[in-house]
């Protein structure tokens, strides 16, 4: 006999009331209860692309803030997704959190943060992080493993009590939403998805059905 199927029952009914104004600032609120609930990556997030011809891909990212209304992550500007975003600058974002039974969607224009973000994220990160970023040409095919881990030991040596510099070719992104869904789990499969949408007037709220 199967096993029954989860009856997403862990929450009360999501109402409009209970959500904030701002849709970020209920994002980071979910993160946080997400963090709380103890994820592993409470900031994992699927970036979805398309390239120029409309060609889609996914990967997983981490959100590394909020900035201006909009949801930031960083990665190598020569990468598969930083490819796609220079030729289509419209993606869409998906956090999902089983423990929470919640998912939260958001679509909208993508562009560049400043290369004084870059660089203020760019060293807060662990050093080899950062000799990783400057080793790898993220997307391209590499023969061997061998001849990754060898660019790596060379740039850790040439780099050896000195800064890590910020490479050309790596910065932050910023997804400027104009909706943002916020979907949670309810039993009979009718789930509660309230969708904020762009208007003259700034955000509202509505609802969706199942």
């Amino acid at each position: 006999m199967s096993l029954p199927s989860n009856q997403y029952t862990k929450n009360p009914p999501l109402d409009e009331v209970d959500l904030l104004p701002d849709p970020i600032a209920q994002l980071q609120a979910w993160i946080e209860a997400a963090r709380e609930a103890g994820m592993i990556e409470p900031g994992a997030m699927t970036l979805a692309t398309a390239d120029a011809q409309g060609r889609p891909s996914a990967r997983i990212v981490l959100f590394k803030g909020a900035k201006d209304g909009g949801v930031c992550f960083y990665t190598n500007y020569e990468s598969r997704k930083g490819c796609d975003l220079a030729g289509n600058p419209q993606a869409a974002l998906v956090f999902w959190w089983d423990k929470l039974e919640r998912q939260v969607r958001l679509e909208g224009r993508v562009d560049r943060l400043s290369r004084e973000d870059a660089e203020h994220y760019f060293h807060q990160r662990y050093r080899g992080s950062q000799i990783g970023a400057v080793t790898s040409r993220q997307s391209a095919v590499v023969a061997t493993r061998a001849e990754l881990d060898a660019r790596y030991d060379a740039h850790e040596q040439a780099l050896q009590g000195q800064p890590v510099p910020l490479p050309d070719f790596w910065g932050g992104y910023r997804l400027l939403p104009e909706s943002v869904e916020f979907w949670q789990g309810r039993g009979g499969r009718l789930h509660d998805r309230l969708r904020y949408r762009r208007d003259d007037a700034g955000w509202r709220i509505e609802r969706l059905e199942p």
